[in-house]
């Protein structure tokens, strides 16, 4: 019997797909199943088995397949985003 597939934002993906995620996330280090895939504010998210957890909802900048972590704690991108979000927030 096949799925039916749906329309939606939404990928499936296989059973198999393992993703590792990195530092600021309590699952840091862990191997988990990643159940669907969804866009969430033009970014790509990943929903996954989160063991005791539940299902959990990682951001793919925060995976193995995201952009490779800098090597110091700012980048200067990171930097130039603190910037904008202050700026926008002084003009509430």
């Amino acid at each position: 019997m096949c799925p039916r597939s749906r329309h939606s934002a939404t990928t499936r993906s296989q059973p198999s797909d393992l993703l590792i995620v990195h530092p600021f996330h309590v699952l840091v280090g862990h191997r988990v199943r990643v159940l669907f895939v969804k866009h969430r504010a033009g970014k790509v998210v990943f929903v996954c088995e989160g063991g005791p957890l539940g299902r959990v909802t990682v951001p793919q900048a925060w995976t193995d397949r995201g952009p490779a972590p800098a090597g110091h704690r700012l980048s200067v991108a990171a930097l130039v985003e603190l910037d904008t979000l202050l700026t926008v927030l002084e003009h509430r």
